[in-house]
């Protein structure tokens, strides 16, 4: 099953982005997934799943935002070596 979500935007929104009404969306979800992976809140499978794209090619999204693929910081990494 899926959910239809709508977002209302100006007339001039599309045009100034030079942009279509698709590649807004699929931009959306991509930015979206990026954030809620940036956050901890969705798994690496789950964003790539939410961007519509394979792991790989989100991994790749996640290198051209600048955020790392990794959700543990350095610190936890040692204390989970230090166990």
């Amino acid at each position: 099953m899926s959910v239809t979500l709508a977002i209302e935007v100006e007339d001039d929104v599309l045009p100034a982005l030079q942009e279509d009404a698709a590649q807004m969306a699929r931009e959306m979800r991509l930015f979206a997934a990026v954030r809620w992976y940036q956050m901890g809140r969705i798994s690496q499978s789950k964003a790539a799943e939410i961007a519509g794209l394979t792991r790989a090619d989100f991994l790749q999204a996640l290198s051209q935002s600048a955020v790392s693929p990794f959700q543990e910081t350095a610190a936890e990494i040692t204390r989970g070596l230090a166990r």
